[in-house]
């Protein structure tokens, strides 16, 4: 027997009066899984998660998150799930460390109070009070709030916004860690980067549908893949596509080919993505 999905979505939709937000998104989270649902800006993710999150109630479709559907999801249910909003911490009176072990005293089991400062960066500012944070301390105050409960699913939504590069590793490293410890996330983020280096698999979400679901190497169509060999000779500029591009060069050097300005271009999932959600704006 095979697990079920710890978030299952079938033909999601959500409406506002005329205006259609989402039209029959449907995804699989799988145990232990980091899934990266990228898309632009009023694609439907964060419309999506706050449906799973039980924060927003949906127009149709089915969801199940760790088995219950959010709509009907209790206190017990809460407290098996963490979450990191887009909005940065209250600015309040209490110091970080203060309000981090407030929040753990919430859940049934928590993770270490110090632990869990440290590994969001703010050890240096766990006597300071919020309110005196940067915007991007806070958005780690946020971070932390969201793990410390030691949650069987994390729903990050555009987590590491605000931080520094040194901060953003930390972070990743610091999901890794959670993942390897069994802990399901579903990542929301505009750095392509962040969901090349964290997710297992990534849906990308376009107008309101989801127009690719896969691992980030295998999404989007063969030639998007396929490496691009660019070069100039005595008869002009020329490019190529070629999943062998070491052949290729080495087929033109063969034949006396003079090269000049030689590049190969391996598409990332930023160029993939792009052009799933060109097609998608077109169709």
């Amino acid at each position: 027997m095979t697990s079920r999905p710890v978030v299952r979505v079938r033909d999601l939709t959500k409406t506002y009066g005329r205006a259609t937000a989402l039209h029959g998104v449907s995804f699989d989270l799988e145990p232990g899984e980091t899934l990266g649902l990228l898309g632009p800006n009023g694609a439907g993710k964060s419309t999506t998660i706050e449906i799973l999150e039980g924060h927003r109630d949906r127009s149709g479709g089915e969801a199940l998150v760790l088995g219950v559907d959010p709509r009907d999801g209790g206190l017990d249910w809460k407290a098996r799930i963490g979450i990191v909003l887009q909005t940065s911490a209250e600015q309040g009176t209490s110091t970080v460390r203060e309000q981090v072990a407030h929040v753990a005293a919430l859940y049934p089991r928590s993770r270490d109070v110090d632990e869990v400062v440290a590994a969001v960066g703010l050890e240096a500012q766990a006597g300071t009070r919020v309110r005196a944070l940067s915007g991007g301390q806070r958005r780690r105050v946020d971070v932390a709030l969201g793990i410390v409960g030691d949650p069987e699913l994390l729903f990050l939504d555009e987590p590491t916004t605000g931080f520094d590069p040194e901060a953003r590793r930390r972070f990743w490293e610091l999901i890794r860690s959670l993942s390897d410890d069994g802990t399901s996330i579903l990542l929301t983020t505009h750095y392509l980067d962040e969901a090349a280096q964290l997710s297992d698999r990534v849906a990308v979400i376009a107008e309101g549908r989801v127009v690719a679901e896969g691992r980030p190497d295998e999404i989007g169509s063969v030639e998007a893949r396929t490496p691009l060999v660019r070069w100039s000779d005595q008869e002009g500029r020329h490019e190529e596509r070629t999943a062998d591009p070491g052949g290729l060069v080495a087929r033109l050097h063969g034949a006396g080919t003079e090269l000049r300005d030689l590049e190969v271009v391996r598409p990332s999932l930023e160029d993939v993505y792009l052009e799933l959600v060109a097609e998608a704006a077109a169709s």
